[in-house]
């Protein structure tokens, strides 16, 4: 196995692999000009997230600054939205459904370094992937940790540290993240009343 073929799979390998230092500057390169786009440059924004990712998905959207590993081993589905300061070290494959809305400084950290300091010191790595399912909401500051799964429909309170996997359709915040309550029919109803409630308000002021 190469070494970006161990890197991926979750097995130790070495960073300073060729291969895997052309990937980082790919990255480098990317991000950088990224980064330095105007707001009145939405399309070349949108044209560098493509090239840097494995996948974008349409109508998704990234706010300068954004840092990652590879970028190679991002996907990411429909409607995606990440504010300022996004961090991703994708050195295990990072997979982000449909309708996921991130605050700033979210961080997703796949990567991991040995316990033992004797091989740590050897620069020996290891990552693990993270998936996200779909319309989840991340809260601002959140860290997600490696090899951790969060299911769909789920708010994360801001601040929160994700070290274990967090099921579908629940609030969930900490330090370690816990599930906080089951979200449940009487959100659908409170939050589709104010909804209808700004509707009705809208349509006052364009009549």
């Amino acid at each position: 196995m190469t070494e970006r073929e161990r890197m991926v799979s979750g097995g130790l390998y070495k960073a300073d692999d060729g291969e895997l230092v052309a990937l980082r500057q790919r990255a480098r390169r990317l991000t950088r000009q990224f980064n330095a786009t105007t707001e009145e440059e939405l399309d070349k924004r949108q044209e560098l997230l493509r090239e840097l990712f494995g996948a974008f998905g349409g109508n998704s959207f990234m706010e300068p600054s954004f840092r990652c590993d590879y970028g190679v081993n991002i996907f990411i589905g429909e409607h995606f939205y990440a504010n300022f300061d996004c961090v991703i070290l994708d050195v295990a494959p990072v997979h982000i459904g449909d309708n996921v809305f991130f605050a700033p400084r979210v961080n997703l950290y796949t990567a991991g370094h040995p316990i033992d300091a004797g091989v740590r010191n050897e620069e020996l790595e290891f990552g693990k992937p993270i998936t996200i399912g779909d319309d989840v909401w991340v809260g601002g500051g959140v860290i997600v940790n490696p090899g951790v799964t969060i299911g769909s429909d789920v708010v994360i309170g801001s601040g929160s540290v994700v070290t274990k996997d967090i099921p579908s359709h629940v609030i969930a915040a900490g330090n370690p993240c816990r599930v906080i309550r089951a979200i449940t029919d009487e959100d659908k109803v409170r939050w589709t009343r104010e909804r209808d409630a700004y509707f009705a308000d809208r349509e006052k002021e364009w009549s």
